[in-house]
């Protein structure tokens, strides 16, 4: 797949009906290289966010300049969820999900996690460089 087309499904994936954001990270480091939606507050194809761990503990910064107000704010919690916050969380929850696959079968890899909450559903897909996030509506229980 080339990258073209790799960006052009992406499009038409961040056009369907009840997807509120999507993300893609880096594997290695949780590094936000694109994002659309709710989440992104520069267009289509933000800035370059690193999220991972480093010597002073947890941090979550853009490169070199300062994370303004990005994101949408829930209502009821009254907390900003932004992307670079989505995606840290998100790069935690598959670095221990690998962690567990990898302590039950050594050689096994995670293909898909999918996480369902009463007001959104997160799904991610792990690949060998980038962590594909869609967040979107939950399907309706009928």
């Amino acid at each position: 797949m080339t990258s073209s087309s790799a960006l052009e499904n992406l499009s038409r994936l961040a056009s369907k009906p009840g997807v509120q954001s999507t993300l893609v990270l880096s594997r290695v480091d949780g590094t936000i290289i694109r994002t659309t939606g709710l989440l992104s507050d520069e267009g289509p194809n933000s800035e370059s966010v690193n999220v991972s761990s480093g010597p002073e503990g947890n941090h979550v910064g853009l490169n070199d300049k300062s994370s303004g107000n990005s994101g949408y704010v829930n209502e009821e919690r009254g907390s900003q969820n932004t992307a670079e916050g989505v995606a840290k969380m998100v790069f935690s929850f598959v670095s221990t999900a690998s962690g567990l696959v990898s302590g039950l079968e050594k050689d096994d890899d995670i293909q898909l996690l999918r996480l369902r909450t009463k007001k959104s559903e997160i799904v991610i897909v792990p690949d060998s460089k980038y962590l594909l996030v869609v967040l979107h509506d939950p399907p309706n229980s009928s």
